[in-house]
């Protein structure tokens, strides 16, 4: 029994981009048993793999205890998938065979910096698999993997239901990757079937906002009132996401519904568009082309650098409501001709 450690510490998006991986290892090798390192705040995300067979929790604080017992575990390889300085501390310990992948840390950096675009058009799923390549391990181009877990029942009393809706997922960690709530309700304001709002407890009032800006319109604001696995669930059972460059974005790309993504200052070129290597059409990619100062971050900033947040203002509303009426299409004909009978 071959015994393998996947390591990934952060964030949302990042670890569900990592299940193509955790997959095609435990697919494509005989007798192999998978653990998972991440930190104590993302175990909801890998514990419902049926994969992987023990996670654990990473605290700075107890990292010597931590160590120890994976140390315990006597590893045959460890799959490095975040590279930084914790994980070569974790690898230095556990002193086993290891596979890393490109980073391309420099590359973002002139992007970033001096506008140089030296980035190989490579989604990081495939840049992944280089860590596990020496293992005989290749992507399978299935895709990505969420596997949601909630108590239906007890969720769909507090929930209630729609049997068809539009999910917008409002948040972000950063607020240059944020539509104003103004510019995102003239983009909804074309939707003809009940809107789901989701997000975190910082995202409540913004939804309010939307709301408010949109009195005519079904709106839930769920925001802050549902675990991580409960807003899956509801971007799972919906018709369509539209979301910024974000963890439910990568979350929506393991299920079978279009996405509209909306991006900021933040580019597709670092390589972390929707991942659908099997239905490649699926997803489109809304953003302001030729800014000078784009991107002004790999991640983010809490307010625009430049003051005016064109990133975001200049967005192309025509444009992203036609794409959300091609994706609702064949639903909406449906729906009319029924009515019609």
């Amino acid at each position: 029994m071959q015994k393998i450690l996947i390591i990934r510490f952060s964030s949302i998006g990042d670890i569900v981009l990592t299940s193509p991986v955790i997959r095609c290892i435990k697919e494509q090798l005989k007798d192999v048993e998978i653990h998972y390192l991440t930190k104590k705040q993302y175990l909801p995300l890998v514990q419902t793999n049926p994969h992987v067979s023990k996670v654990y929790a990473w605290e700075d604080e107890f990292s010597d205890l931590i160590l120890k017992d994976l140390k315990a575990e006597n590893y045959d390889f460890v799959v490095d998938l975040h590279k930084n300085l914790r994980t070569i501390k974790v690898k230095s310990r556990l002193r086993k065979k290891s596979g890393s992948f490109p980073k391309l840390n420099f590359k973002k950096w002139l992007l970033v910096n001096f506008k140089w675009d030296k980035l190989p058009d490579v989604h990081i799923v495939d840049r992944y698999f280089e860590a596990v390549k020496s293992l005989g391990v290749k992507n399978d181009d299935k895709g990505l993997d969420f596997f949601v877990s909630i108590d239906e029942n007890s969720f769909k009393s507090r929930f209630g239901s729609y049997e068809q809706y539009v999910t917008v997922a409002i948040g972000a960690q950063f607020a240059t990757k944020r539509m104003p709530a103004e510019k995102l309700s003239e983009i909804l304001s074309s939707i003809p079937i009940p809107i789901v709002l989701v997000g975190g407890p910082g995202d409540r009032d913004e939804g309010e906002r939307i709301k408010a800006l949109l009195p005519e319109q079904i709106i839930n604001n769920t925001c802050g009132g549902l675990s991580l696995h409960e807003s899956a669930y509801v971007i799972k059972h919906s018709l369509l996401l539209i979301t910024h460059d974000t963890g439910m974005m990568h979350i929506a790309s393991a299920f079978k519904l279009p996405i509209v993504s909306i991006w900021g200052n933040t580019v597709p070129e670092f390589g972390m568009y929707p991942y659908r290597p099997q239905v490649p059409h699926s997803f489109s990619i809304h953003e302001v082309k030729n800014l000078p100062c784009r991107p002004c971050s790999k991640i983010g900033f809490q307010k625009c650098p430049k003051g005016h947040f064109k990133c975001m203002i200049d967005q192309d509303v025509a444009e992203i409501q036609a794409q959300i009426d091609e994706f609702l299409g064949d639903f909406l004909l449906f729906e009319l001709e029924k009515n019609k009978k």
